[in-house]
């Protein structure tokens, strides 16, 4: 899956996203079910193409 591909609604930044990570984490007490897991990449995706953003957009 690229990461245009999940990109396609508001776009969030790494820090929201980061934290939305986390909360994941935090809700699922260390233990991905399935759905998590697939919510878990899908974030980790979009975290990394907001990041790769954010470095575009500063130099």
């Amino acid at each position: 899956m690229s990461p245009e591909s999940v990109t396609s609604g508001p776009v969030r930044t790494a820090a929201e996203l980061n934290e939305q990570i986390r909360a994941l984490w935090r809700r699922a007490g260390g233990f991905l079910s399935a759905q998590d897991r697939a919510q878990y990449e899908t974030l980790v995706i979009e975290w990394a193409a907001a990041i790769r953003g954010e470095v575009i957009e500063a130099a």
